[in-house]
């Protein structure tokens, strides 16, 4: 496992250096200048904590981390993912101290205290974990969420300035009124997401069809 030290290091490397299209032995030692064949034990423990891809490719997380606006969540992420195991048992194991973050270790381990792979773990996790942020709303989601609002509003607006009835409007008293059908037409935005449809249609009652 790379050491705590050295994680730390080529971390900090990683948000001065470019993407490459393959993290791998060679950008890690010419471009980033940790040649050691300890220092490519970064590698794995990247790609257990979703900063890489299994080929090598650089993640989204990865992207993110490099961006100082997206470091803190993405580094949080990245430290349950590779860390998972530890955070079924404690879904607040980044809360501890150092002494309990290593009990939480032993416990899930079975492995000794003071045992060299348990201080790795400790250790590396304490040292990344400098550069995480737990707390951090993202600001990807909050930009995503102001996004989904305005295409909804867009399309609310269209449809409320494009409505056509199809008969000529005859005025009746309330009692006797007669109702006016309307041919509707949405272009709706493309996502996956059904609560975006839901909110559009929720919006075109409260608009139109409550009247």
């Amino acid at each position: 496992m790379v050491s705590s030290g050295t994680l730390s290091k080529i971390l900090q490397k990683i948000c001065d250096a470019s993407i490459p299209e393959n993290f791998n032995g060679d950008f890690l030692g010419t471009k980033l200048g940790f040649p050691g064949g300890n220092q490519r034990a970064f590698i794995p423990w990247a790609k257990r904590c979703g900063l890489l891809a299994e080929d090598g490719t650089p993640t989204q997380l990865y992207k993110d981390f490099r961006n100082p606006q997206y470091r803190g969540i993405s580094m949080a992420n990245s430290l349950k993912k590779g860390y998972a195991e530890l955070y079924v048992r404690n879904e607040y194991a980044h809360l501890l101290t150092k002494p309990d973050f290593t009990k939480l270790v032993t416990d899930t381990t079975g492995l000794a205290h003071d045992n060299q792979t348990v201080k790795a773990i400790v250790n590396s996790y304490f040292n990344a974990k400098e550069f995480a942020d737990f707390e951090a709303k993202s600001v990807k989601s909050e930009v995503k969420e102001t996004k989904e609002k305005k295409e909804i509003k867009e399309v609310v607006n269209e449809v409320v300035s494009h409505e056509e009835p199809m008969h000529n409007p005859i005025h009746r008293n309330k009692k006797n009124s007669i109702g006016i059908n309307y041919t509707i037409n949405l272009v709706l935005p493309k996502t996956d997401d059904p609560a975006i449809y839901n909110a559009i249609f929720k919006s075109l009652k409260e608009n139109l069809l409550d009247d």
